[in-house]
């Protein structure tokens, strides 16, 4: 008896200073938390010092500063293009670009041929649909407009279901659909204005169609969205499908805004921003799994719903056509977040709703400088697990120093180790500080001795890791951000993810990866996006703001769980040099995982030469040759991939540039 209360004792005392560890360790978390986003704050803070530095005489002289600036202009065009002529020339490309864009609007409209050719079309399936347009005083050109956009469409088999909950002012709203005498358009009046999801709600109980559309009331729709959706869900069978967007003001459509052309489906930049938004399109089997709105999350209804639904959906299909336009005006969301200050918390709600149907805990979700609904999400961590960094090096002492030293002295996580695998060094600088290394408890150096081959190279260090996860880096990397292991952690750790990759800068905080596309560049293997922009460049719709998925990261800093690298064989050895990563990444995607891109987990590359040259001056042409052969090895092996293209990366721009350039355009719709 007295041995059993003993161990009862024991127990509880075991219990007590487990619990008292794991307070302390998440308050410590907290302050980490804390401490990293003050050093971020004070690093912005500094670097965008720097660039005003000097520059404060300049807002003294404004005035005469304006004027210089119009005459100054003047002379560079004139330099710049040669003559007036030149200058002309130059308006003639703006119109050019102008007309490029006016390319998705009235221009892209299906002439009368082609639309009676598409209402004749027989499809193999006999879908009807459903179109749901809360109505609350809107105004009658808005709603004349809206209602025209729908009766247009080139694909007849549907409905438009009107809920009207205008007050007894707006009369006229009732009126106005009454007099279009349509079959198809089913109304009813409301006695109350239940808000914009009891109202879309009255809309899905008058609905009968096989499946539902959400229309807002000020908006457009392109004649040929219902075509084009008939199309993907009889060749596909998908059962929730969107299209591309745009923003326009004014009169017409082709005053545009915005552009955005989307993704395909990408789970984490849903959860971090609705880029899906309009024109969602679902099976009504999807409705009746995940229910209809929720009031609770007014103002952010749609986030809310589509969360749920496309983690129903079996098939989810992204038509890249801008096929919906979003009116700005005054009061609408399309012009000013701040018009519905209430949507932004009910935005946090929504996803908080989604995180935690998922199965996560202890989360955080935070606006971003981007957008106030355009979110960071800071996932809890699931204990502690030791992270095996491998650093593949030859000779480059100073570089290597600099790289675990950063390691070393900002990292605010504990449990990793560094493996160092030396590979070939000459110097005894290296040989030195190895010496010096090895009596680090935290560092292991391995030696490979073969000729070098980067994939050979991190194979052979996975060898040695003790990790659960491995975490590949340069040697010509520094820490910038303190939790920066963190933030990879909290996405590879899931067991839907493959590799995490961070955001790398060049010295002078240009952008050096930002995520991998595929078929980018001249060799139409891969590149990155965003490249060379500035550190505080928002990106393509605020993209360099939240985590997001993508095809591939840089193996420059890659984390993934070990047991995940060994399934798939490590990195390909007949890649010895080039793409051996976005291979990698690849055969994890291959296995229906996801990678994800962190802006979060910020790093300097210098990218001086990781390696250093392992062939001479005089072998230019071989190494040349050698980097031609693996983009073939790779093309061949990725012909069908590359061929469907990158799904995260819209078909409408140029593979050419990096930073969003409509194809057939030159202008970058990035900054």
């Amino acid at each position: 008896m007295i041995y059993m209360n003993r161990e009862e004792e024991l127990s509880k005392t075991n219990e007590y200073y487990r619990d008292l560890y794991e307070r302390e360790r998440r308050k410590n978390a907290d302050l980490t938390e804390k401490l990293t986003d003050a050093e971020a704050k004070i690093a912005d803070l500094n670097y965008k010092m720097d660039k005003l530095r000097g520059s404060m005489i300049w807002k003294l002289i404004y005035p005469f500063r304006l004027v210089w600036s119009h005459i100054k202009n003047i002379i560079v065009r004139v330099r710049r293009y040669g003559s007036i002529s030149g200058i002309k020339e130059k308006i003639k490309s703006k119109i050019i670009e102008i007309k490029a864009y006016k390319s998705y609007g009235t221009l892209s409209m299906p002439t009368p041929e082609e639309a009676a050719g598409q209402r004749a079309e027989k499809f193999a399936k006999d879908i009807k649909f459903s179109i749901l347009v809360p109505l609350y005083n809107t105004p009658e050109k808005f709603l004349r407009e809206m209602i025209d956009s729908v009766i247009a469409q080139t694909y007849t088999n549907w409905e438009l279901c009107l809920a009207d909950g205008s007050d007894d002012a707006h009369a006229y709203v009732g009126q106005v659909v009454k007099a279009y005498g349509d079959e198809r358009i089913r109304y009813e009046h409301l006695t109350e204005n239940l808000g914009i999801s009891g109202n879309t709600n009255k809309c899905f109980d008058m609905a009968t169609g096989d499946y539902i559309g959400l229309f807002d009331h000020d908006d457009i729709i392109h004649p040929t969205v219902l075509y084009e959706y008939m199309k993907v869900i009889c060749a596909e069978g998908a059962d929730y499908i969107y299209c591309d967007e745009t923003t326009f003001s004014g009169r017409s459509i082709d005053h545009m805004i915005t552009l955005h052309f989307k993704p395909d489906f990408a789970p984490d930049n849903l959860r971090a921003n609705n880029y899906i938004c309009h024109f969602s399109v679902f099976s009504r089997e999807l409705v009746k799994k995940c229910g209809t709105f929720r009031p609770e999350f007014d103002g952010s209804q749609d986030h809310d719903m589509i969360l749920r639904l496309t983690q129903a959906a079996e098939h989810i299909v992204h038509v890249p056509k801008i096929l919906y336009y979003w009116r700005s005006h005054a009061g609408s969301v399309a012009s000013d977040i701040n018009a519905k200050s209430y949507a932004i918390d009910a935005a946090k709600g929504a996803v908080a709703a989604h995180l935690t149907a998922c199965g996560f805990k202890d989360f955080r979700i935070e606006s971003t400088r981007a957008f106030e609904t355009i979110f960071r999400i800071r996932y809890a961590l699931i204990g502690e697990p030791l992270v095996s960094i491998l650093i593949p090096n030859r000779d480059h002492a100073a570089d290597l120093t600099r790289c675990i030293e950063s390691i070393m002295n900002r990292s605010s996580y504990e449990n990793y180790e560094i493996i160092v695998i030396e590979n070939n060094s000459t110097t005894d600088e290296i040989r030195n500080y190895y010496e010096t290394l090895a009596k680090h408890p935290r560092v292991k150096i391995v030696e490979y001795e073969g000729e070098f081959n980067y994939s050979a190279v991190n194979n052979y260090g996975a060898r040695f890791a003790e990790g659960e996860y491995l975490l590949l880096l340069n040697n010509d990397t520094e820490v910038i951000t303190r939790n920066w292991i963190e933030e990879l952690l909290m996405y590879a750790q899931r067991s839907d993810v493959g590799a995490t990759g961070c955001m790398l800068y060049y010295p002078d905080y240009t952008i050096q990866h930002a995520g991998i596309v595929l078929g980018m560049g001249a060799h139409r293997t891969a590149g990155h996006s965003h490249y060379k922009l500035e550190k505080e460049n928002l990106g393509y719709m605020g993209r360099l703001c939240y985590a997001q998925n993508v095809s591939a990261v840089t193996g420059a800093c890659l984390m993934v769980r070990k047991s995940l690298f060994e399934e798939v064989g490590g990195l390909s050895e007949d890649l010895a040099i080039a793409l051996n990563d976005v291979d990698f990444c690849l055969k994890l995607r291959e296995k229906g995982l996801l990678n994800v891109f962190t802006p979060f987990a910020e790093l300097f590359h210098y990218e001086s030469a990781s390696r250093g040259s392992d062939v001479d001056g005089s072998a230019e042409k071989s190494k040349a040759e050698r980097y031609e052969k693996e983009c073939g090895i790779f093309r061949q092996k990725w012909k069908d991939v590359l061929s469907a293209g990158d799904p995260y990366f819209n078909p409408n721009f140029s593979l050419d540039h990096s930073n969003y350039v409509l194809a057939g355009n030159k202008k970058s719709m990035v900054g």
